[in-house]
């Protein structure tokens, strides 16, 4: 699975870089209520100009990505300054007020995370296999503290298509068995993923719980 990714981004197969901010950010993000000068965790973020629009609404932005082809893609595209320092095993790349942080989601820890105040997963959540969605669930729980407000772009494929991916199918169901221990969610709208016939998004807010939620 990580070979496939890394894969794409070596031979540019990545129609599912967007040329532009993702509508459902756009449309939703402002009714979240996130304060200004919030830092945003962006898991698996690839080149996402979502990150930059972000930014342009006085947002830090912290992404994770394990495609170097990426984040030199991101910076190159963006112009600008670029400062480049190494945290634990990952090493950073920071273009204004975006982080891009080239490594394993997995290994990024809480202590790393003290800042995160928010998070955005437009392509995160669709490109883990079933076996990982549970691990990549519970992690971001970790790293985001109570209160903490977001979205999640799911992805459901058209009947007896449902077992191929990535992206994959990922039900309205199976986002509450993930993430309702930790977070409340709130359905915000289900849409087609333009480019990408049979496919529907699914748009979810969500609130990581506090000890008594």
């Amino acid at each position: 699975m990580v070979h496939e990714w890394l894969d794409r981004w070596r031979e540019g197969r990545i129609g599912f870089h967007r040329p532009e901010a993702h509508p459902a950010l756009v449309r939703y993000w402002p009714q979240l209520g996130v304060r200004a000068g919030t830092k945003v965790l962006v898991p698996l973020c690839g080149k996402s100009l979502d990150m930059r629009w972000l930014a342009s609404h006085d947002h830090p932005v912290l992404g994770i990505e394990l495609a170097e082809e990426a984040i030199e893609q991101f910076v190159a595209e963006g112009g600008g300054s670029v400062s480049r320092y190494r945290q634990g095993p990952f090493e950073v790349c920071r273009q204004g007020s975006v982080e891009l942080w080239h490594g394993d989601f997995f290994h990024f820890h809480i202590d790393q995370a003290a800042e995160i105040g928010a998070f955005y997963d437009r392509a995160a959540l669709i490109a883990l296999p079933p076996a990982t969605r549970q691990r990549y669930a519970f992690h971001l729980a970790q790293l985001t503290p109570p209160g903490a407000r977001g979205l999640v772009v799911a992805l459901t494929r058209a009947p007896g298509d449902e077992a191929a991916g990535p992206p994959f199918h990922v039900p309205a169901e199976e986002v509450r068995e993930l993430f309702e221990p930790n977070f409340q969610l709130t359905h915000l709208e289900d849409d087609e993923a333009e480019g990408e016939s049979g496919f529907r998004e699914s748009i979810w807010a969500m609130v990581r719980r506090g000890p008594s939620t």
